[in-house]
C-alpha cells in the first residue's frame, strides 16, 4: 500500500502555550491516533518541533481515504487540528514495519 505524509497544521482552537496533553478532548484524540496506529494505518506521527505543524506517515490506498479516516479525529472536527499538505512519499533510507 502507498505511503503518504500528512502535513497537519494547528488551528485556531488550538491553545498555544498549553501541552498537548491539556488540549480540548486530548483523550479521544489520543485514542484514536492510538487505533489507528494499531490499524497499521499510521506509521509515525509527531509534532515538528518550533512549528506549528504535526507530521504523520500513513499507509493509505488514496489521499481521500486519509482525509475521510482523519476526518474522525475529535481535534480534525473542532478546529484544533487541519490537513494542510498530503503527499505520497517514497521510502529510500531505512525501512518501516508492515
Amino acid at each position: 500500500m502507498p505511503l503518504y505524509a500528512i502535513i497537519n497544521r494547528r488551528g485556531d482552537n488550538y491553545k498555544k502555550g498549553l501541552p498537548l496533553e491539556q488540549q480540548s478532548d486530548w483523550d479521544a484524540h489520543a485514542a484514536l491516533m492510538d487505533t489507528l496506529v494499531a490499524e497499521g494505518f499510521i506509521i509515525l506521527g509527531g509534532p515538528l518541533e518550533g512549528s506549528d505543524e504535526v507530521l504523520l506517515i500513513v499507509r493509505a490506498s488514496s489521499p481521500e481515504e486519509i482525509t475521510n479516516r482523519l476526518r474522525q479525529d475529535p481535534w480534525h472536527k473542532s478546529g484544533l487540528l487541519y490537513i494542510s499538505r498530503i503527499l505520497p512519499w517514497t521510502l529510500r533510507l531505512g525501512s518501516l514495519p508492515r
